[in-house]
């Protein structure tokens, strides 16, 4: 009978004078009931430590604390703080990810949420066959790390943060996606593939549709997609990214990477960067034109396009002549 008083007084009274505001919490893995009563009591969550105790033994919140970072109220409710520390209601931070994103520039990004090193992250994306672990498909996770905002516990680790962007990629392959998919003839690995192209060439989301059509009617025609972020990408792979800036001079210097669309015909072998939703349903619904050529220089991000050459070169001589004000 006594336990019980304690437990109703404990639960739902407070101390005569609470304390004003928040207090932040960190509880670390393995921490004693005892040690996570005394960091309650000195950040003034509770202010009457031995009957939270008591009421923490009996209702098996000694059993139940789940490690982590909280954000309490001072002077909170015995039955508050039970509910939040029981329940694991940690404070999450948000994280972005942008598209059109390598892996490689994702790294930082991806340890700064982990609360992890970026050389052991790098070394875990780097891993032997982890598409297959995450069923995506591959050659590697590029492409696969969806781009978007996250909310995530400090010290969550690297697994717990990718396994979320894997899962949102997967969450993008609706039903409607899949039957569209079949649809078009390609697999998967191409969609993806030819929306991260997609994603690093357009300059507005206005032209993805139209962009994806000019890269659709070169495949099917058999022509070179000749994309320029493919060759920056082949060049960031073979050089670090120091030779990036001299695409054209340095374009032959990488004939032979697999992911040069100027030097090999259909699409590489693999996404080149993390494509959007908007990048990928471009790639799976293009705009029907007779487009084969585009060039920068459209106004507002946007390029010029062409169905032939000839007006392709034309488009370049006005680009040109309007940069140097002629």
């Amino acid at each position: 009978m006594l336990a019980a008083g304690l437990i109703i007084l404990a639960a739902h009274g407070r101390a005569p004078t609470p304390p004003a505001g928040e207090a932040v919490v960190e509880i670390p893995l393995g921490t004693s009931f005892r040690a996570v009563v005394d960091t309650l009591a000195n950040r003034e969550v509770i202010t009457r430590p031995f009957l939270f105790r008591i009421y923490g033994r009996v209702r098996r919140l000694d059993r139940s604390v789940k490690a982590g970072t909280y954000r309490l109220p001072r002077g909170a409710r015995f039955g508050e703080i039970h509910a939040v520390l029981a329940k694991g209601r940690v404070v999450t931070f948000p994280v972005l990810f942008p598209e059109g994103l390598t892996v490689g520039r994702m790294v930082k990004r991806i340890a700064d949420a982990a609360g992890a090193d970026s050389a052991s992250v790098a070394r875990f994306l780097d891993g032997e066959d982890l598409h297959l672990r995450w069923e995506v498909p591959g050659p590697g996770l590029e492409g696969y790390l969806f781009p978007d905002t996250y909310r995530f516990a400090h010290g969550v680790g690297t697994e717990r943060v990718v396994s979320a962007m894997i899962a949102r990629y997967h969450a993008y392959w609706t039903p409607e996606r899949r039957e569209r998919l079949a649809e078009s003839g390609m697999s998967e690995r191409e969609v993806v593939t030819l929306a991260s192209i997609i994603q690093a060439e357009a300059g507005n989301l206005a032209e993805m549709r139209t962009i994806s059509s000019v890269f659709h009617n070169r495949l099917r025609t058999g022509m070179l997609l000749q994309a320029d972020p493919t060759v920056h990408y082949a060049l960031t792979d073979a050089f670090g990214g120091r030779r990036s800036r001299l695409l054209y001079a340095a374009m032959d210097s990488v004939a032979d990477h697999p992911y040069s669309t100027y030097h090999h015909p259909g699409l590489p072998p693999g996404p080149i960067c993390a494509p959007g939703t908007h990048a990928l349903d471009a790639a799976l619904n293009p705009a029907d034109t007779d487009y084969l050529y585009f060039v920068a220089g459209g106004g507002g991000g946007g390029h010029i396009f062409s169905r032939s050459l000839d007006e392709h070169n034309a488009a370049i001589r006005r680009v040109r002549g309007a940069a140097s004000g002629r």
